[in-house]
This record gives structure tokens, sequence and C-alpha cells, in this order.
């Protein structure tokens, strides 16, 4: 099965986009940037669902760390800002940006554009 991170500093949230997605992934959960470019230099997941706004590291330099590891690594940022740091995380390396709340549907249809599940 395809592996998936989904890095989120609030775990309802990350919980509930787990549920998403755990028909089509295996799911690994990350509270900040610092521990998802980890996790992602030993699994080199399928799929990265990072938040912007984390402790320690954020999304965004997250995301620089994880493309520069991994040019082709699909990562989809999932924030509450994303009028105000949507752009800055595609012009780190996401490939898309999907402002919370979410729901499953406008998820995996987002997933289905860069992943095959």
């Amino acid at each position: 099965m395809r592996k998936a991170i989904i890095a989120d500093d609030d775990e309802a949230v990350r919980e509930v986009i787990g549920a998403m997605i755990s028909d089509y992934f295996t799911v690994i959960y990350t509270s900040n940037g610092k521990e998802a470019v980890e996790i992602y230099r030993m699994l080199k997941p399928d799929l990265v669902l990072m938040d912007i706004l984390m402790p320690e590291v954020d999304g965004i330099q997250a995301t620089k760390e994880i493309k520069k590891m991994d040019p082709d690594a699909k990562i989809i940022a999932i924030t509450a800002y994303a009028s105000s740091k949507g752009n800055e995380i595609l012009s780190a390396g996401a490939l898309d940006v999907i402002e919370k709340p979410i729901s499953k549907s406008r998820l995996i249809e987002k997933i289905k554009k860069y992943v095959t599940i």
C-alpha cells in the first residue's frame, strides 16, 4: 500500500485527514515540519499532506528541505491560511494548496491529480 505523511500540529486534524485517506494509504503522522523531513528521508512516502503553521520547522521550510532531497516529492499543503501563505508554499515546491476546513471528496480529488490511488 502507498504511504502518506500527514504533518499537522493539531492532533484532531491529523486524525480526521488520516481517516479520509486510510483506504488508499498507510498513514504516518507527525506534528511538526522537522519530523516530517526526517520521516520523509527514511520512508520516501508517495504523498505528504503538509500544514503550514507548525512548531519547530514550519511547512514552508519543511517543503523546501524535502524538495531539495527529492525534487519529485508529492506535497500538498493543507492550511487555514491559503490566502496569505498559499503562494509561499507553492513557491517552496508544494503541488497544490487545500484550504481548511476540508471535505473528503475534495481531498481525494486533489490527491488523484498527483498520485495514482
